[in-house]
Formats: structure tokens, sequence, C-alpha cells
């Protein structure tokens, strides 16, 4: 199967659609809208993890990963869901979180049991005096990364939460397990997977961190993680013809993006990476929060275009996900030029050379709900911010504008169906509030405005489908150096598309050799006009084609 063509939409489970009336998102809540979907013209449906879970890291603390969490539905459910899918030609992306189980999960208790084959499922040690862990490294979550357990005299690896045990890849039968799970799922007919952190499952040794003390040297694309990687694919997913994989990848380098999703790689189609999305955290800090830097968001993007594209490899397009704030409140100016700027921001990234990702609402035109209290949150990762911020010197009042900028929540409120009391997500209160501009903001004001942002993602994936050069064709950086612009080129032998963005609301110009043989693919204004000497008004952005032929 080619996937050169394919659009991913990311469901956040618990805020799509709630179906049963308890406030939370459900299976039935997903079927009900999949004509909504179909509608928009998506491939996949990438879900965020809907197996069993105690629920301290939004689901990726899996502890069963052949049972769905009842707060989403039951088994029946799902196969309803698929077949559903399968109708309209939809398929069904599934997350994987195989670097660490939930400490609830049936194989870590028989481990803290003393059943030696399973305890060697996990990564134990000694640790390097009483009372002292086995090494200096720091979980991503804060504090070691290191638990003590007394009837061991021993320590477990957790990278992230002390609920979340990394896994002993170097295990055979780990990894034997991992192709059994996917191929559980692969029969219940999901044809795509998303990796959580698949390059931490290979550790280089367990010593001390002599730099930055969080140990990432000696976890991150280990020494067998390719290996691992092509064994899997060998065994379960590489089975599948129709079948799309994507790989989140922590702290990667372009070199090794290119071992995970090169043409020949026999591993995965393709990589999430996140570089372009701290941009705005002043000094890399994410809770320092900066406007955004242009000059570095086009340069990281040009970068990596060409840097994968010399070997094939193929990234993962994207704004918006489930931890990520909403890319119109970041990178665009949602009060005063929402359409112009969300329609900009589309273009700009789906007309790069990869897999475009539509995160649930982004095609709505979706913001940040700049919640004023920390009640409004839920999020751990930004309750603990709150705390370690004021202890840090940090005022109250800029701690609220930091996690009104940078809280994952922000992803996580509740999908805007129309305009009434709890925007049709549910008929009851929900886990948690509804943005307050739902009224403004929803898909029924979007279905019923010919020139709203919907459609303008429905024709960037038709546009996809349609044109070879979008699919395969080289990416060529233009006007580097312009100030406000972001522009490139892609080219076939056959066709040519010059993609030129203004990433600001003041009016700006430039200059590019265009002749008389462009077409206007698509634009955000219905005036555009063609010149090589260009005036481009707030957020405006256009698609240029050329036949060559």
């Amino acid at each position: 199967m080619s996937f050169k063509d394919k659009v991913v939409y990311q469901i956040y489970p618990k805020s799509f659609c709630d179906a049963n009336g308890d406030g939370l998102g459900d299976i039935q809540g997903v079927i009900a809208h999949l004509d909504y979907l179909e509608k928009l013209g998506i491939d996949y449906i990438w879900f965020n993890p809907m197996t069993v879970s105690p629920g301290n890291d939004g689901g990726y603390d899996v502890a069963d990963y052949r049972a769905l969490d009842p707060i989403y539905g039951t088994m029946e459910d799902f196969e309803e869901l698929s077949r559903e899918c399968a109708k309209r030609h939809i398929s069904i992306m599934f997350d994987m979180v195989f670097n660490h189980t939930s400490t609830h999960h049936e194989w870590f208790q028989q481990a803290l049991a003393g059943d030696p084959y399973y305890k060697d499922y996990y990564i134990f040690k000694k640790g390097k005096s009483p009372g002292i862990p086995p090494n200096n490294w720091q979980s991503k979550f804060g504090g070691p990364a290191w638990e003590y357990v007394e009837a061991f005299d021993e320590w477990y690896l957790h990278l992230f939460d002390v609920t979340q045990a990394d896994l002993n890849w170097t295990n055979p039968h780990v990894r034997k397990e991992m192709q059994d799970i996917i191929n559980f799922w692969r029969d219940k007919g999901v044809h795509g997977f998303r990796f959580d952190v698949i390059n931490l499952i290979s550790k280089r040794g367990f010593d001390d961190d002599p730099n930055n003390f969080d140990g990432r040297q000696f976890y991150t694309d280990g020494p067998h993680v390719h290996e691992y990687l092509k064994e899997l694919n060998t065994h379960s997913f590489g089975l599948d013809e129709e079948g799309l994989t994507v790989g989140e990848l922590s702290a990667a380098t372009i070199n090794n993006c290119i071992e995970y999703s090169g043409e020949d790689s026999h591993e995965l189609n393709s990589v999430f990476t996140f570089h372009h999305l701290k941009v705005d955290y002043k000094d890399k800090k994410k809770w320092h929060v900066q406007d955004f830097d242009f000059a570095e968001l086009k340069e990281l993007f040009n970068t990596w275009q060409t840097g994968l594209q010399k070997h094939k490899a193929w990234p993962a397009l994207f704004w918006n996900c489930h931890d990520q704030p909403r890319s119109l409140s970041r990178f665009g100016d949602e009060k005063n030029y929402p359409l112009e700027s969300g329609k900009m921001l589309a273009t700009a990234i789906h007309m790069m050379r990869g897999i475009p990702y539509i995160y649930m609402g982004e095609e709505i035109g979706m913001t940040n709900a700049h919640f004023n209290q920390l009640s409004d949150y839920r999020d751990v990762e930004s309750l603990n911010a709150y705390k370690i911020l004021l202890e840090e010197g940090m005022s109250e009042e800029d701690v609220m504008k930091a996690l009104q900028a940078h809280s994952r929540d922000n992803a996580r409120t509740p999908m805007q169906w129309d305009d009434t009391k709890y925007a049709s997500f549910s008929d009851h209160q929900p886990w948690i509030n509804v943005n307050p501009n739902h009224d403004q903001i929803n898909v029924k004001e979007n279905l019923e405005d010919p020139n709203s942002l919907f459609y303008h993602y429905q024709k960037l994936i038709a546009l996809r489908k349609q044109y070879q050069v979008i699919q395969e064709g080289r990416y060529v950086p233009l006007l580097e150096d312009h100030p406000q612009i972001f522009a490139y080129k892609r080219e076939t032998d056959q066709e040519e598309l010059i993609v030129i963005n203004n990433f600001y609301g003041q009016e700006t110009s430039f200059s590019l050799p265009l002749s008389d043989d462009y077409d206007i693919l698509i634009s955000n204004y219905k005036d555009t006009t063609i010149s090589s000497e260009g005036h481009l008004r707030p957020y405006e952005s256009y698609v240029l084609y050329h036949r060559k032929d």
C-alpha cells in the first residue's frame, strides 16, 4: 500500500463524544460521528490508548493490552466501530505503549509476587548502597527514575511515572508478547499503529549520567532498537499490506529518523518529532513562554524536510496533538484573524512532504481554553508544574499565564459540536470544562459556512489525493531569509508547486520568478492574484501549481 496520499485524524477518546451520559467520551460517541469524518475525507483515525489503565498518565500506563477500558465501551463496541469505519474506507490506528506497563499490569504484579519469569519482564537492579538508587537518572516526570522494592532489596526502572515500569526488551519473551499484542488487534481490524516513545526500548548500560543527570544518553536510540523494530515488523505489522506505522521519537536526530523510517529500513513508515513545537519555549523551558521564534521554525522545517528526503524517510506533519496547546492560539491569531491564520497554518503543513495529522477540533478552529482557575485543570503535568513554578519564585499570575499557553489540557477540552450547553459533547457535565467559545466555534457553524476552516481542510485532503507532486514531490526551500514568509517548492519531473505563507498579521512583499503558467490550487483569500513581485495581506497563504510538459 502506498501511504503517501493518506491523512490521519487523531481522536482523544475521552474528549470526542459522550454517548452514554457519564461525561467521558466513548466508542459509541465516535461511531455517531463517523459520517462527519468521512465527509472531511480522512483515511485513518488514530486513537489515544483505550485499553485498561488506572489513568495515571492518560491511558499511557497500560494495565491490559488486550482489553478495552470499560469507560470507553466493550469489545463488541470496538468491533462495531471497526465495521463502521471499514464501510467508510477509514482505517483504525492504535496507540501502542511498549516501553513500559502500568505497575497494575498482571505481569508486574506477578513480578512483585516473586515469579522470576515475570520479574525478568522488567528492569530490576541493586542499589549503589543502602537507600541509594542504581544510578542518578531522573524520570521525565520528575524525581528519581528508580523505585525501591523492599522484598527484593532492588529497584525497578521507570523513565516516566513511578507507576510506569520499563519493560526489559532484552528478554525475547517480552518481544514475543509485543508481537502477539499487535497481531491480536490486527485480527480486530486495526491497520495502523503509533508507537509511543519507541526509541527508548533499548538501554545501553546503567551508569551514572555525568552530564545532565537525566540518563538520556543511556536509553535513547540504544544499540538494539533497530534490531528489535525489524523483528517486530517481520512478525506483526509488516505482514499487513494495508498497514501504516509511525514512531514517536524522543530527542531524535535526522540520522536517527532516517534509520527508523527510511524506505529500506523495514522498521516504520514514518516518525513523529517535536523540535518545531519548542520554538515558543524561552531557553527551551516549557513553562517559560515567549513569542514563537519564526526564524527557528522555518529553519527546522527546511532542515528536516530536506534531510529526510535525501534518504526517502517520512515525517509525520502536524501542528497539534493531545500533548500540545492549540496551534491557532500558538502560531496564529485567534482574535483578529482566526480564519485566515487557521487556513494558513493548515496549508503550510499539508503541502509539505510527509503524512499529515489532524488533531480533533483543529479543522474547525478550536483554540486554547484559557482557563483562569487552577481547579479547571486536570492534567497531572500542569498541576505539578503549578507547584514547582511557585516554589521556584514565579508569580501566581505568570504561572497561570504559562498554563494558559502551554498546558496539555488546552488540547483535551471536549470537541465542540454545536453551541448548546455542553457543545453536544455530552448531556452532563464533562470530565473537563468545555471551552467557553464553543458558542461561536463549533462543527455546526463550520458545516453551514462554505468558506469555513472545515472546507479548507477538506480541500487540502482532496488535493493530496489528486496530485502526485503533493504526495511525492521533492521539497525545496524558498525565501529562506524572509522575516515573515515561509515558502517552499514541491516538484517532480512533471509538476511543480509553490507554497507561500505569511505567518504574521502585517502585510509584506516578496520577489520570486513566477510565470503566467501557474494556477492557484488553494488560497485563504477570495481574490488572490499571482505576481513575481508579490504582495501578501495578513496571514495570506496560497498554493500555485504548474505542469511542466
